[in-house]
């Protein structure tokens, strides 16, 4: 029993139970074009049945994740084998264990509002959001935002953290930003902003079917 409850795996060289970043992160990407579908079916056509499932299969995932093992996950599992021929990039079982603590609070809460109170709700929105922040944040920079609140409820610092964030050290030259590339940048979101004002116009005019393919189809 003690080896089918359990979160985090031992591996040697470590002195905690850790987890494989990379399987997370590839997971989190699965996660994140499920839920952004889902509410795009639900705020684009006002269908809500997709995220409803979504929900229910988010939550089902995480109660696994945490209650009983991260190992028989169905998502991790889908992730580890995605990423299976990639060297394993260690981090910290327990600051994972708090931020799954605080998706299962998101879901749970969608739960009950979507599926059994059956409604939607500036609240649902907000859940909805946040939930898509969390996981774009895993998934494309390999930043746990929830284990960054970690170390304020436990006061302790948090272990293994991915590319080392919780250890301090120098940046590399390579990853040093020049005063040159801060200007460039500046300077980008300037053309954006210009380009926005000045063809706004211009922009949002409805495309035409080049080839007349979507008339062709309704005779």
């Amino acid at each position: 029993m003690s080896k089918l409850v359990k979160f985090g795996e031992d591996v040697e060289g470590f002195s905690i139970p850790v987890l494989n970043e990379r399987e997370i992160r590839a997971t989190a990407g699965i996660l994140f074009l499920v839920m952004l579908f889902s509410i795009q079916a639900a705020g684009g056509a006002g269908n809500f049945t997709p995220l409803k499932y979504a929900v229910t299969f988010f939550l089902t995932d995480m109660l696994i994740r945490v209650f009983i093992n991260p190992k028989y996950s169905p998502t991790l599992i889908l992730g580890r084998w995605i990423v299976r021929n990639q060297t394993p990039e260690y981090v910290g079982a327990e600051q994972k264990k708090f931020a799954w603590y605080i998706g299962i609070g998101m879901a749970m809460t969608m739960f009950v509002l979507i599926v059994l109170v059956n409604s939607y709700s500036p609240i649902t929105g907000l859940i909805c959001f946040f939930c898509l922040i969390f996981l774009f944040f895993e998934s494309a920079f390999g930043i746990c935002l929830g284990c960054k609140v970690y170390p304020w409820i436990y006061k302790e610092k948090a272990q293994y953290c991915p590319g080392e964030v919780c250890e301090l050290k120098d940046r590399q030259e390579i990853q040093k930003i020049s005063k040159n590339q801060w200007l460039i940048l500046l300077g980008f979101v300037a053309f954006i902003i210009l380009t926005i004002v000045l063809f706004n116009d211009f922009y949002s005019r409805q495309p035409f079917d080049l080839f007349g393919i979507e008339g062709k189809m309704h005779q």
